[in-house]
Order: C-alpha cells, then structure tokens, then sequence
C-alpha cells in the first residue's frame, strides 16, 4: 500500500496525506519505525534502518518536519551508541528473522550506512535537534577517514555530503571522495564490460554500482565524478534494467522470496524517480 501511493505521488499527481498515512502503519510507539518497512529486516521493532527509510519517504513528500521528526529523533537519540550514532542494527533486533548479511551484535558500532542518510535528510529539511551535533560529528569524521571503501557506504557518504551545512566542507570531501571511487574502480563506468569490474567483498555475485547509484540527481556532489559520457551509459543501463512486469529488479543478495518481493516496489520507484531526475523520459 505504502508504494502504491508513494508511486501516485510522484507520478500520478496523487497527494501527500495517503502516504503519510500507509507510513504511519509502520510507526511504533518509541517514536521509530519497524514492521519489516526495510524488508530484510522483519518483526515488529523500530530499527535504525526501518526509521532512516521512513524519514526518506516523509522527505520526498514534504512531510520532514513538526512532530512527527521530534518523535523520530526522540527515537535516534535512544539507539544511540555512545559516540551519538546510529548502528546498523540495534540488538532489539534479536529473535527476529533478518538477512543473514546484517548481523544482529549486542553491542553494535557505529555505523555510517545507517547515519549519514539520516542526518542528511534532517539537515536538508533544516532539522533542528541536539541528536543532530554529535551525529553529524561522526559523519564528518567516517567521511574524512575513509581510504578504503565499499559503494553502499560511499553512497551514505554522499547522502550525508549533498546536504550537510558546511557546503565548502562538504565539496572538498566529495571530491576526495571521488577520487577514491575512480582509484578503487567501486563504479562501473562500462556497462558493457561488467566483468572488467570487481565486486565488493560480501556483495552479491554481480551486484555492481553504477554512477547513477551515486549520483541519483543532477545536483549532487557525486555527479562531479563522472563524465557526460559515463552518466549517460549508466542510465541507458538503469533504463535497460526494466523488466518484463515493468518493474526493477534487485540486485543486491537475496536470502527469502518475501523480502525480495517486498523490495522491488520501491527499487522500481528509485528508478523512476532517477531516471527523470536526470532529464529521462519517464511514461
């Protein structure tokens, strides 16, 4: 329900409140978000990751703010590690069938995957909240250290970057960034030679990322490191991925047929919504 009104929204002229409200069944009263919203993640607890998916769904819509992001960061603020981050998955997680890919630990890092997006989308939103400094903190610091790195957390970077406060901060670190994407091949700028490309340790067989997965509009910093040429193979590809049913497909690992069924509605309107971020047409 939730991804047939978010597709209404953004492509059928369709209205911000039904949204808000099939995202509302997920909300939990801790403030969080849970009930297998990110569906590798199933049971009813409000997680990190079900709660970061929840604020991008608000953010898209224009509903980012008031209350219901008080109650969010009331939320971070009480998963929070010690150094005032997200961790992947919280412990509460335990006893609850997840993807074999995120462990559940009872004492979890922090996590850069499941900070950066979510203090980029509150600081795009101009969020004001004391979970904010030492959160934001820490991605500055993950951000800045990074010398080795793997495409979904160069991709938590950049949500972070695209919309931290300090832009000249920001630009100076995404060019970096950059940098060590093109030396570490973490990008396949040739969709066509897929093999002359490696795959992150732990990813799924042929699970690649494209400059599109990076740069998923025209004005984020990440559209910087590549060229006209490289962007336009990439969402050739992106375009070409479209399958019979009309949909996406998923590409990272599967582990049950519900989670990923369950995800290809909303990969399918990240496609969408990137293809004609970037100028494509979209039907």
């Amino acid at each position: 329900m939730l991804e047939q009104r978010l597709f209404a929204y953004h492509f059928l002229n369709g209205a911000a409140d039904p949204v808000e409200a099939a995202l509302n069944a997920y909300r939990n009263e801790d403030g969080g978000y849970g009930h297998a919203l990110e569906p590798d993640l199933r049971g009813p607890v409000s997680q990190p990751l079900h709660t970061a998916h929840a604020l991008r769904v608000l953010d898209a819509t224009g509903r980012c703010g008031g209350q219901r992001v008080e109650r969010v960061c009331r939320y971070l603020t009480s998963v929070s590690t010690a150094d005032g981050a997200l961790p992947a998955i919280h412990p509460s997680q335990r006893g609850y069938p997840a993807a074999p890919f995120v462990p559940v630990l009872e004492d979890p890092p922090s996590d850069l995957l499941a900070t950066g997006p979510v203090v980029g989308v509150l600081h795009r939103n101009e969020v004001w909240h004391a979970w904010l400094f030492r959160a934001t903190d820490f991605c500055w610091q993950a951000v800045e250290s990074l010398d080795k790195s793997h495409p979904y957390e160069v991709e938590a970077a950049v949500a972070f970057l695209d919309s931290a406060p300090d832009r000249p901060r920001a630009e100076a670190a995404a060019d970096r960034l950059g940098r060590l994407v093109r030396e570490q091949r973490l990008a396949a700028l040739d969709p066509d030679r897929l093999d002359t490309y490696p795959v992150a340790p732990g990813y799924a067989p042929g699970e690649h990322h494209f400059p599109h997965d990076f740069a998923r509009t025209p004005r984020s910093l990440a559209r910087a490191w590549f060229t006209d040429e490289e962007m336009a193979r990439s969402l050739d590809f992106l375009a070409a991925e479209q399958q019979e049913d009309g949909g996406w497909p998923i590409r990272w690992r599967r582990w049950a047929p519900v989670p990923a069924l369950e995800a290809r509605p909303m990969v399918t309107i990240e496609a969408l919504r990137t293809l004609r971020a970037h100028g494509r047409f979209v039907g």
